[in-house]
């Protein structure tokens, strides 16, 4: 009996979780297997370029990060051409934006018309491998409307990715309760007023965590365009392997810039989403 005069209920202890699955949800252990996991894979490629008589030439690559010439400093190929990248990504994340939401408003729309046609816009483009609709805008739609490479790429991106971002503020726009809209549409709001004041800065906590994916995935997706020998990353490590087969150190270090750009997209947008959390 307590001091008030009430028994309280006693139950049998929760069970601890298997020393299985508490051995591996350590923190220690979890880096220590990353880390042995990292290491095998960098034996078993160096093991590999030893038993084809590759020559390793690490001392030359800082010489395409940057270099110190008779005029001053001047940064190398490899962030000349990551800068290449990430204006390329941006301007086809925009426009991929863009393409999105008016994607989604059409099938979120009550004209039978509109939302058939974005159905089979997301089919069509959900169901073209993303290389395919890169020859299609470079050397089909290229001389017809007169695309250079570089606008070819920008919009093979942007529409490649527009179908997957559209579904990303579909999912938004439905998550935000049905209460808003009925309040909005009481106090005389127009749908489009609805839209901009209401739904679209509520359902940003929920688009967070996909857009941050789809942004991280139009990055990598923008090493494609290097088949048509477009100016950007990748594209600069296939110019520098040509010239010196160091095939290995550059792709190495082209992958190592790719994933630092990726975390601190990772690591921002957490702060956002923290930013905006609210209490469900």
């Amino acid at each position: 009996m307590s001091d008030l005069g009430i028994s309280r209920p006693k139950g049998q202890p929760l069970p601890k979780p298997p020393f299985f699955k508490r051995f591996f949800d350590s923190t220690l252990i979890s880096v220590g297997i990353y880390a042995v996991i990292v290491g095998l894979i960098a034996y078993v490629a160096y093991t590999g370029a030893q038993g084809m008589g590759y020559n390793w030439q690490w001392y030359r690559v800082p010489q395409f990060l940057y270099r110190n010439t008779e005029v001053g400093f001047e940064w190398g190929e490899i962030p000349i051409g990551l800068v290449a990248t990430i204006k390329l990504s941006v301007t086809a994340f925009i426009l991929a934006m863009v393409i999105g939401l008016l994607v989604a408003l059409l099938r979120l729309s009550d004209l039978v018309i509109g939302s058939a046609v974005a159905v089979g816009f997301l089919e069509l483009i959900r169901n073209i491998p993303l290389l395919v609709l890169l020859y299609l805008f470079y050397y089909v739609l290229g001389p017809i409307f007169g695309f250079d490479r570089y606008t070819a790429s920008i919009l093979t991106l942007a529409v490649f990715h527009s179908a997957l971002i559209s579904e990303i503020f579909r999912a938004g726009i439905n998550a935000v309760p049905t209460g808003q809209w009925e309040a909005a549409k009481s106090i005389g709001m127009s749908p489009s007023q609805t839209y901009r004041y209401i739904i679209l800065p509520q359902s940003v906590r929920f688009m967070l965590p996909p857009m941050t994916g789809e942004v991280v995935h139009l990055i990598k997706s923008s090493a494609i365009v290097s088949v048509i020998a477009v100016a950007e990353l990748t594209t600069f490590g296939r110019n520098i392997i040509s010239d010196t087969y160091m095939s290995f150190e550059i792709w190495f270090t082209i992958a190592l810039v790719y994933l630092v750009v990726t975390l601190i997209l990772s690591i921002g947008v957490s702060h956002l989403e923290k930013k905006y959390a609210v209490d469900q």
